[in-house]
């Protein structure tokens, strides 16, 4: 049983919701309008499994030198089996190919994350003049990395962890 990674196409669109959806009703991970995941598709990769997509996740740049881990989802059958590790290793290396130096995420999965280098952190992860041009954006995800008071209610019990990539990182 081998994993395979690859770029989303429009046809993935509906299996992208179908693995967010549960996650959606357990509150792990925030639903999204059909649209969004047109316009956002470009920025995922999918893992599947004998040609069955059992997994996705998305790497949404915010600035120079930092991108957003999105919608990490693994299919509940496919837990545990390193599909979520290989989908955010390759996320990791086409952050390290946009030239990008830290990658973000707002999650519940912290032992997850914490095993692929990601730390929890408090307050700003940027300078005070990125923080004011990123105050511009109408992203959502944006606003939850910048700790926004208006994203709260949305958010709260999700850690916001960051990991600050290196060499070893430019690998799948």
């Amino acid at each position: 049983m081998s994993v395979t990674i690859r770029r989303a196409r429009t046809k993935d669109v509906w299996a992208i919701r179908d693995l967010v959806a549960p996650l959606a009703e357990r509150r792990v991970l925030v639903s999204k309008d059909t649209v969004a995941y047109f316009e956002g598709l470009q920025e995922f990769r999918i893992a599947e499994i004998d040609g069955v997509v059992v997994g996705c996740g998305a790497l949404h740049v915010m600035w120079e030198d930092v991108a957003e881990i999105r919608t990490l989802a693994v299919a509940d059958a496919h837990l545990g089996k390193g599909v979520g590790g290989t989908l955010l290793r390759t996320l990791t290396t086409d952050a390290v190919e946009l030239g990008v130096q830290r990658l973000f995420c707002l999650t519940f999965e912290t032992d997850f994350f914490t095993r692929h280098g990601f730390v929890e952190i408090d307050g700003q992860a940027v300078d005070p003049e990125v923080y004011v041009e990123l105050l511009h954006s109408y992203d959502e995800g944006v606003a939850e990395f910048l700790d926004l008071e208006r994203v709260k209610p949305n958010t709260l019990g999700n850690s916001r962890m960051l990991k600050q990539l290196g060499p070893q990182d430019g690998r799948a």
